[in-house]
């Protein structure tokens, strides 16, 4: 797939965490406007997204979204598509009033725990049908 030929909002998410797979759910189900795609950090595609933005997959310990050239990470990437979800959903964009230094160290605990609070799969998440129509890519079990 070839880099203009992308969607406009592209969530790339660490496929094993079990974490991540229920924010890939929750963004889905409260998505009615079909706004976000997903493929994982892990993924051929998702590989080359995070080498094309200059984000280490090796060390890639948050959700990022990339929206046409720019990529957002840590919590402006998840308030970006809390803003864009179903309401009330979007109405947490406001915690974007929050400045970035007080609210990044926040996801950045939640992020570094995360395998400890709520596990780690040995591969990547299988996506239902429904769901499945959303992926750019996956990778194989």
């Amino acid at each position: 797939m070839k880099m203009t030929n992308l969607p406009e909002n592209i969530v790339i998410f660490d496929g094993v965490c079990n974490l991540c797979e229920f924010a890939v759910n929750f963004i889905y189900e409260r998505d009615s406007a079909e706004k976000f795609t997903f493929t994982p950090a892990q993924s051929p595609l998702g590989s080359m997204l995070l080498e094309h933005h200059r984000i280490n997959s090796e060390q890639l310990d948050t959700v990022v979204l990339v929206t046409g050239a720019k990529a957002y990470t840590r919590s402006t990437a998840a308030l970006k598509i809390a803003a864009e979800l179903d309401p009330p959903w979007d109405s947490l964009r406001f915690f974007s009033l929050i400045p970035q230094p007080v609210r990044d160290p926040v996801y950045d605990y939640v992020a570094r725990y995360r395998y400890n609070l709520f596990g780690k799969k040995e591969s990547c998440m299988i996506p239902g049908p429904e769901l499945k129509a959303r992926f750019l890519e996956e990778v194989p079990g």
